[in-house]
């Protein structure tokens, strides 16, 4: 008998991780959580109200005046993120937040507000969230864990893309480099809930993949679950 699960991605920024898990979702008619809007949404509060991110008396002041929720877009079959009430979809994607996102998500008092409001949306499962640490700490029961790195170099081109599409007229690929570059080095080292890969996570190299192909893999390792037609090892 088919089975409802959580799926949890986790990995490297600019792998495809929100677009496929978005996608994911959409084809098995599951609830998509962007955790990395709730940590950007988060940041853009930090940076319009001038949050000493050091000063925890300010942060946690800040926390308790943060609420963030997703909308459904007809048009674009996305979860459109609100940041009290406001719609801030293309602010939270801009340079400056994610200069300061990876930061941010670093504090723990952040960390422990966003996971606690992460793991209510999943009470009754049928959701598909990706963030860092989703199948290592928001989840580690989560049925299907799937862990997503490539190359860096296709990743900046893939973030210099995002931001033309989002109407950035110039974007400099060496300053989107070293952004990747420090995002991944404070999500790797930050002493709560790190970017690692869970042991009983699946590896996919998005290198080579195109958004289709990488949706297909991970669909049909769902399928497996949701169905029960494998033994927990793929």
């Amino acid at each position: 008998m088919p089975k409802d699960i959580i799926i949890a991605i986790d990995g490297y920024s600019a792998c495809g991780k929100s677009t496929t898990a978005r996608l994911l979702a959409e084809k098995l008619e599951y609830v998509f959580i962007d955790s990395g809007a709730m940590y950007r949404a988060t940041t853009l509060y930090f940076l319009q109200h001038k949050i000493n991110f050091n000063r925890m008396d300010e942060v946690i002041k800040a926390l308790e005046n943060i609420h963030i929720h997703f909308e459904y877009n007809k048009e674009t079959k996305r979860p459109d993120t609100y940041l009290n009430g406001e719609y801030v979809e293309e602010e939270i994607r801009s340079l400056a937040v994610s200069e300061c996102v990876s930061e941010v998500s670093a504090i723990s008092a952040v960390r422990r507000s966003m996971v606690a409001q992460q793991q209510m949306m999943g009470k009754n499962k049928r959701i598909v969230m990706d963030g860092r640490d989703i199948g290592t700490h928001v989840f580690p029961d989560a049925e299907l864990k799937i862990f997503m790195t490539a190359d860096l170099e296709v990743r900046v081109q893939r973030r210099v893309l995002e931001l033309q599409q989002k109407g950035h007229t110039y974007i400099d690929p060496s300053e989107v480099r070293q952004n990747l570059l420090h995002r991944d080095y404070i999500d790797s080292h930050r002493t709560d809930s790190p970017l690692t890969k869970a042991a009983d996570a699946i590896e996919l190299d998005t290198t080579y993949y195109t958004i289709p192909e990488q949706v297909s893999i991970v669909y049909q390792w769902a399928m497996e679950r949701i169905q029960g037609t494998t033994n927990g090892n793929l």
